[in-house]
């Protein structure tokens, strides 16, 4: 009774001692976000007004000073409460101290970075700079971000758990802004390139300034990014979410960018070559972002797919499920698409050229996504073992197989809801196979994938059933008849075939006639022996026997054979020894 309550009583301590530092973090995390905007405030207008602190916005001012004299001392003496209890390894350890410390260097990093970033654009134009708000924002923001960065990077004080977090997030966001700057300061230089200034504000803006602005953003963002990733050490790091970062921006978001890119890049060439309806500044208007998608995209990719190669095996095979995700979804997309223009096609033979448009964006998808399906998935070596299979990709294919399942369901109900709409007498969506081809091309592109996918789970499975060992027990019942100590050799029984196990004492050997006797106990010897002779027997009822001491602990294992007699009793036909020992 009494440890029972020390049990509760501790799990209670310890609920309370975790709900304790969830407000504690939570309340400084608050307060540093009050002070910081407060603090911003302030600056703004000092740089701003310069010693006339007050204007007409009476309100902000009482706000901004609010923040900063109240918020900003409240989370001063907080935090020299909570850092004086990271002396504590306990405290160091718990994941609140983490969360904490990855969730305001998060915002401070993202705050400061854009604010520069956009101060440094706004000089470039013929525009007067707006510089003393993203500056304000950038200084109040940079201090919290050092603070935070040198408590992340102190000898001893740094979080136990979630200490990766920093990192990622800052190369992640890093990642994020430079690739996204990079690829619309390429694609506006080559848009240029490509079909001249088309500017409309000629006088007011020239053609290079937006892409130095888009430059200058690519700059800040790559540097981010190479400082936590490499500086930092983030690509050495081994954590789980490390691996999750790299996969699903690096790989995920850079697959999606640089398919949906090459996709546009194809399009784009076939329309020239097969629809050149309207100008040719308005046909090529994508083709410069589309290959900066593609090139950025497809180097991002590249350099993390290389990364992922140096990682775990299970980091290796996410990559490439991932890239085999990202194609064939581009690739079923385009099977859709060409369905329906092609019935669009047969519905309308004089069709005019938004059909023929349809049809050359199914086919750039198709043409761009199908190779690379093939490349990273390579139908043609699929395994031919249990061994090759891993559990991710078996995840991976259920996963395929329900949500194309799903989409098909879905597609088959607008199809089956069009159908009765055209012959309830709805004239207002023209034709039957006009009202159901983009459905029809959704659902024949996703039949095509769940039953693929589906097909080759169903073949995989019965290669792991085949190749897994018999888990049905054929041994029910033992009977044990002993005069030692039976729970040990019960145990063995009973995990070596899964049997019930029944024990019988010997009627002139009890416990203490065994200790008197001088019969041993149980021991590692008896239980080898009996397991021995257990070996090979498939009845479901046994007789164990184990002799005394005298005779040597004999053993007899005798299977029962049941048959039912003609008033359906259970009757023993034969009982015969089956190892002896």
């Amino acid at each position: 009774m009494n440890a029972n309550v020390s049990t509760r009583d501790s799990t209670a301590g310890s609920a309370q001692l975790v709900l304790r530092r969830i407000i504690l973090y939570a309340l400084l995390f608050a307060l540093v976000m009050i002070g910081t905007v407060g603090l911003s405030g302030l600056v703004e207008r000092l740089l701003s007004t310069g010693a006339v602190m007050a204007s007409n916005d009476v309100a902000g001012l009482a706000r901004s000073l609010a923040f900063t004299l109240i918020g900003g001392p409240l989370a001063a003496g907080l935090w020299w409460v909570v850092w004086k209890r990271l002396d504590d390894p306990v405290e160091r350890s718990s994941a609140a101290w983490g969360l904490y410390l990855g969730g305001v260097y998060a915002v401070a990093l993202i705050a400061s970075v854009t604010a520069f970033l956009r101060m440094a654009a706004s000089f470039i134009g013929a525009g007067e700079p707006q510089w003393s708000s993203p500056l304000s924002v950038g200084i109040a923001w940079a201090s919290i971000w050092i603070w935070h960065r040198w408590m992340w990077r102190h000898p001893i004080k740094h979080p136990a758990k979630l200490d990766d977090v920093p990192a990622v997030i800052g190369s992640v966001f890093g990642l994020l802004v430079g690739a996204v700057a990079a690829i619309s300061a390429l694609g506006s230089l080559l848009d240029v390139a490509i079909r001249g200034y088309t500017s409309l504000t000629p006088v007011v803006e020239t053609w290079w300034q937006p892409v130095l602005r888009a430059l200058v953003w690519a700059v800040g963002g790559s540097t981010i990014w190479w400082w936590h990733w490499f500086r930092d050490g983030g690509r050495r790091l081994r954590t789980a979410l490390v691996d999750v970062a790299l996969i699903g921006v690096g790989i995920f978001a850079a697959g999606v960018t640089a398919l949906a890119g090459a996709a546009v890049m194809g399009f784009v060439l076939l329309r020239m070559a097969f629809d050149r309806d309207g100008s040719m500044s308005e046909l090529l208007s994508p083709l410069g972002t589309a290959i900066a998608a593609a090139a950025v995209g497809a180097l991002v990719w590249r350099y993390h797919r290389v990364s992922a190669a140096h990682r775990s095996v299970a980091t290796r095979r996410a990559s490439r499920l991932v890239t085999s995700g990202v194609s064939l979804a581009t690739t079923a997309s385009g099977i859709g698409v060409i369905i329906n223009a092609t019935l669009a096609v047969v519905v309308s033979p004089l069709a005019g050229g938004g059909t023929r448009t349809l049809l050359l964006g199914g086919i750039s998808s198709l043409m761009v996504a199908g190779p690379v399906w093939w490349h990273s998935w390579k139908p043609g070596r699929q395994p031919r073992t249990s061994d090759a299979i891993s559990p991710a990709r078996r995840v991976y294919l259920i996963v395929f197989f329900g949500i194309s399942a799903v989409v098909a369901l879905i597609a088959l109900l607008v199809i089956g809801n069009r159908i009765f709409e055209y012959f309830l007498g709805d004239v207002t969506g023209g034709s039957l196979l006009d009202r159901i081809r983009a459905p029809l091309g959704l659902l024949v592109a996703a039949g095509l994938v769940s039953a693929y996918h589906f097909a080759l789970w169903r073949r995989e499975h019965a290669l792991l059933a085949a190749a897994s060992p018999a888990q049905a027990h054929t041994v029910h019942q033992v009977t044990l008849v002993t005069a030692s100590p039976s729970d040990l050799l019960s145990k063995a029984i009973t995990d070596a075939t899964g049997a019930k196990v029944a024990v019988w004492r010997r009627a002139e050997s009890g416990p203490e006639a065994a200790v008197a006797e001088g019969i041993p106990p149980e021991g590692p010897e008896l239980v080898r022996r009996v397991l021995d002779g257990l070996a090979g027997v498939t009845a479901k009822h046994i007789l164990l026997v184990i002799g005394p001491p005298a005779q040597g602990s004999r053993i007899d294992v005798i299977p029962l054979v049941h048959n039912e007699d003609r008033h359906g009793a259970a009757v023993s036909e034969r009982w015969a020894p089956r190892a002896e020992s």
